[in-house]
C-alpha cells in the first residue's frame, strides 16, 4: 500500500473528515426529495439519477447527483436502522484506517461506478442494446453501502451483531449471506445490472486482494512461524493491581481487561514483536531497531 502513503503526504489536507456523517445527510435529503415528489408528482428524482444518455447531452450534475439517492425507500423506520448502523460501521473504519483511506475507499466506489456506467452505457448503444438507455434506473448506492459493511467484517470478522437486537450473529456469517445474495442478484439481473454490482463493489475487491498477505503461506514463513512458537513463550503480563492480561497496545497501552470488544493484532513491520489495537494497527509509526 505504498502508493496510498505517498498519496497520503501529498493529499491528506484534503481529505474530509467524519465523511459517514455527510454520507447520511445526503440520504436524508434524498429521502425527503422522494416524498417531495410523492406528494407534488415533481419528476425530482429523475434529475439526479446517473442517466448515461443525459449526461452526455450536458446534464453532468447526474455524475454527483445520484449519490443523493438513498438506497431503498420503503419503510422510513427501516432505513433509519440500517443508516445508523452503516454510520458506526464506516465511522469504525475511519478511526481504523485513518480519514484519508477511508475518503479513498468510498470516493473509489462512487468513481467506480460512475466510470463503470458510462463506459457500459457506451458500449451497449455500439452494439444497439436498448437497455443501455434504462441504466439510470439500475444505478443506486446501495452497493456502496455494503461495501462499507463488507470491509468492516473483512477487518472485524468476529464482531458480534445483535440481529433484530435479539440475535448475537458474528459479522463474518452476516457478510457471507450477503455475497450469497448479491451473488444470486448478479446471476438474475442483465448485464446493466451485473455491470453496476461489479463497479460499485469494485472497491472492496481493490481493498480485499491489495490487503491480503500471501507471503504468510510461504514454506519460509510457516517454518519461521513454526520455529517462533517453539522457541518462545509468553510470559504472563501484569498490571499494577495483579491482574493478568494477555494482549496490551504498544500506543494507548489498553489491555482486553478494558474494552473485551478490543481485537489486537501483531504488526509484521515492526521490529520487537509490537502488538496493537483496532484503531492504532494501521495508524501507528512502524518501530525499527536499527
Amino acid at each position: 500500500m505504498n502508493y496510498l502513503n505517498k498519496l497520503e503526504r501529498k493529499l491528506g489536507r484534503y481529505a474530509i473528515p467524519n465523511l459517514s456523517m455527510w454520507l447520511i445527510v445526503g440520504y436524508a435529503i434524498g429521502y425527503m426529495l422522494y416524498y417531495v415528489e410523492m406528494f407534488t408528482t415533481l419528476p425530482i428524482l429523475e434529475f439526479l439519477m446517473l442517466d448515461p444518455a443525459k449526461v452526455m447531452h450536458g446534464q453532468i450534475w447526474r455524475l454527483v447527483t445520484w449519490v443523493l439517492m438513498p438506497p431503498s425507500y420503503s419503510n422510513i423506520f427501516f432505513y433509519i436502522i440500517m443508516m445508523l448502523l452503516y454510520y458506526q460501521l464506516g465511522s469504525a473504519l475511519e478511526r481504523t484506517w485513518g480519514t484519508f483511506r477511508y475518503n479513498v475507499y468510498i470516493f473509489g466506489g462512487i468513481l467506480f461506478t460512475a466510470v463503470g456506467v458510462m463506459v457500459t452505457f457506451f458500449v451497449l448503444r455500439a452494439f444497439g442494446v436498448a437497455e443501455a438507455y434504462m441504466m439510470g434506473y439500475a444505478v443506486s448506492t446501495y452497493y456502496i453501502n455494503l461495501s462499507i459493511f463488507l470491509a468492516f467484517a473483512v477487518c472485524y470478522p468476529e464482531m458480534q451483531l445483535m440481529l433484530y437486537f435479539i440475535i448475537p450473529v458474528k459479522i463474518k456469517w452476516l457478510a457471507i449471506l450477503y455475497a450469497v445474495l448479491v451473488g444470486v442478484s448478479f446471476l438474475q439481473t442483465g448485464w446493466t445490472g451485473r455491470i453496476v454490482i461489479v463497479m460499485s463493489l469494485m472497491n472492496f475487491l481493490v481493498f480485499f486482494f491489495s490487503t491480503r498477505d500471501y507471503h504468510r503461506v510461504s514454506p519460509s514463513e510457516i517454518k519461521r512461524k513454526r520455529d517462533f512458537r517453539t522457541q518462545s513463550v509468553q510470559p504472563k503480563m501484569r498490571r499494577s493491581d495483579g491482574t493478568i492480561y494477555k494482549h496490551k497496545c504498544a500506543v494507548c497501552g489498553r489491555t482486553e481487561l478494558d474494552d473485551p470488544t478490543l481485537e489486537f493484532r501483531f504488526c509484521s513491520k515492526c521490529d520487537g514483536n509490537m502488538e496493537y489495537c483496532q484503531e492504532h494497527l494501521f495508524t501507528h509509526q512502524h518501530v525499527k531497531r536499527s
